[in-house]
């Protein structure tokens, strides 16, 4: 049936996140036609027509499409209503790619035909990504159906799931300052016998009756002081040096993971703070040491098991990497992949989410060959029990050259829906938002990653860019399609502007390899560079440090910055 859409229908005393799908709907509707698009009470025909529920079915993130007689129904949750009011705009024609670039469709009147219910709830409960433009724009964040900590979306555009505590929270649980001088043992002891308590680098002793006390004391403070928390993360620090004493080792054997001896003190301390918050989920993480799953303990039904995949291959998706020396070992000496650590987390837990990574944050412009994998990657974790997603993504607040905008707005899409046409929103991204150079944009996409699946090269997280992905021929061949993609839009000065932008990552790695491979500094190329960088808005290079600690370590013939510090977090937050 074909619908004319001419009006909005929203009750009068609609809740707040109804009145805003509705402002959403009245701006975009008479933006494609040229004329007003009134939000009535009792309009009918014509209209569509708002209904913001509260039902299991639907949860707060799920909305139905309804084609009605005369007018087209939107139900949904608190998000959802929103979420529907963007997914019908999308089905006509409208698309949201970045915060400063959208696709609005000019029509003399708006009509779209329908003649079966939508009907839309997210697999994820859980659905996020830090970067930049979703960070910064709350309102471009709910168009993109994110819905984490990162993106403090206020209440009438939805609103967002809320952490009391947000990982590696030991030092926050259980400060040595100022419970180190007289409990020395609530500190993870390492083989020699010291229990170290220096910041951040330290563990707990997880089977020490008074510290589970301390601990459950500290998390209940925690959640009356952020009574809308949803989630509160009970995490080992981001470190190794788990505890070796004799009560936790033998815990760790008996769960073949010291995963389980975590469990367990996680477990306690859910069990006991359910009664007093019984909508509160207590996270967890399975990172490094505690990423295989044990073997007795299960996480309890308010338990999430935060799954991460730091040491992952991020070339290959992970059912089919075959790089073993990224395999993580266990206390009886095996080894295992991160795919099997999924799967096995899958098959014990009622709730896994996941941490995973989608940039090289060594060097943020280093061209990253991951554009393959993200939609398996997606599929697995969703086969695998999992309910939330965080892509860990370039988070610098001037934003990246590796196609963040393309990347973000994939990863959005997958977050909503695992199996949705990743090609077509590829294809539709490039030439919308790279013009003529988007055909070369996808070619020079195509090319990076075959090059990396052809001849099995292995990508980090964190990697230098010395692979066989960097070197000059291949570079060269990068430049040569970048040279194409440049001179597809010459008339075109935004777009033109933008694959500039997308040519100071080949710059950038060409400037470091000769500096630490060669030694060579050609001042000109690292002026002209870094004036450039500039001229974007563009921040950090390195994830750790500033521009000037990365240009102090590229004279120096220092791969990174973080090299002149005592740990790598120790220059602190960006200052702009």
């Amino acid at each position: 049936m074909m619908y004319s859409l001419k009006r909005v229908c929203l009750p009068e005393n609609a809740p707040e996140q109804a009145v805003y799908a509705a402002g959403e709907l009245r701006y975009y509707l008479a933006l494609m036609c040229g004329r007003p698009c009134p939000i009535e009470p009792d309009a009918v025909e014509n209209a569509v027509i708002l209904e913001q529920v509260v039902c299991c079915e639907l949860g707060e993130d799920g909305f139905r499409i309804i084609p009605e007689e005369n007018a087209i129904r939107i139900c949904g949750g608190k998000r959802g209503i929103i979420y529907g009011a963007y997914e019908l705009l999308e089905m006509l024609g409208c698309r949201f790619f970045t915060p400063e670039c959208e696709k609005v469709p000019t029509v003399s009147e708006v009509f779209l035909e329908l003649s079966e219910e939508i009907l839309q709830k997210p697999i994820l409960e859980y659905r996020e990504h830090n970067y930049t433009d979703l960070r910064r724009s709350p309102r471009f964040a709910v168009k993109s159906r994110v819905n984490g900590a990162h993106h403090t979306i206020p209440e009438k555009l939805g609103g967002f799931l809320t952490y009391a505590w947000f990982v590696h929270t030991f030092e926050r649980m259980v400060p040595p300052s100022r419970y180190g001088a007289e409990h020395p043992e609530f500190y993870a002891m390492l083989a020699d016998g010291s229990r170290p308590q220096t910041p951040e680098r330290f563990q707990l002793c997880l089977t020490n009756p008074d510290l589970l006390e301390v601990a459950i004391d500290s998390v209940r403070q925690a959640l009356k002081a952020n009574p809308r928390a949803r989630i509160i993360s009970i995490s080992q620090n981001d470190w190794f040096g788990n505890c070796q004493c004799e009560k936790c080792l033998e815990a760790d054997r008996e769960e073949g993971s010291p995963s389980g001896t975590l469990l367990r003190f996680v477990n306690a301390i859910a069990e006991r703070l359910e009664p007093e918050f019984p909508d509160v989920v207590f996270d967890t993480l399975a990172y490094n040491y505690t990423r295989p799953a044990s073997r007795i303990t299960r996480p309890r039904h308010n338990v999430c098991v935060r799954l991460c995949s730091i040491e992952a291959c991020f070339a290959h998706s992970f059912e089919t990497c075959d790089d073993e020396h990224r395999w993580v070992s266990r206390p009886d000496g095996s080894r295992g992949s991160f795919i099997g650590d999924l799967e096995a987390w899958g098959k014990v837990s009622e709730r896994v989410y996941i941490w995973d990574y989608t940039t090289c944050f060594a060097h943020y412009p280093t061209p990253h060959p991951n554009w393959h994998v993200l939609q398996p990657n997606m599929k697995a974790f969703v086969r695998n029990n999992v309910r939330g997603v965080f892509e860990q993504a370039n988070g610098a607040q001037g934003g990246g050259v590796d196609m963040n905008e393309l990347r973000a707005y994939l990863i959005s899409k997958l977050l909503w829906n695992a199996e949705t046409d990743v090609q077509r929103h590829m294809e539709e991204f490039t030439d919308y938002y790279y013009g003529d150079a988007g055909v070369y944009i996808r070619e020079y996409i195509e090319t990076l990653c075959r090059k990396a699946e052809v001849d099995n090269i292995h990508v980090g997280f964190n990697d230098n860019p010395v692979s066989e992905l960097f070197a000059e021929e291949m570079l060269d061949r990068y430049d040569e399609i970048l040279e194409k993609a440049e001179q597809a839009v010459a008339s075109d000065a935004l777009r033109r502007r933008r694959v500039q932008k997308v040519r100071l990552s080949i710059r950038w790695v060409r400037i470091k390899r000769a500096g630490m491979l060669r030694h060579e500094h050609n001042a000109e190329e690292i002026n002209s560079f870094f004036l450039d960088w500039n001229s974007f808005g563009l921040t950090r290079i390195d994830e750790w440090v500033s521009p000037q600690s990365t240009l102090r370590a590229l004279l120096d013939d220092k791969w990174r910055g973080t090299e002149y510090l005592e740990h790598w977090s120790g220059e602190g937050g960006e200052i702009l």
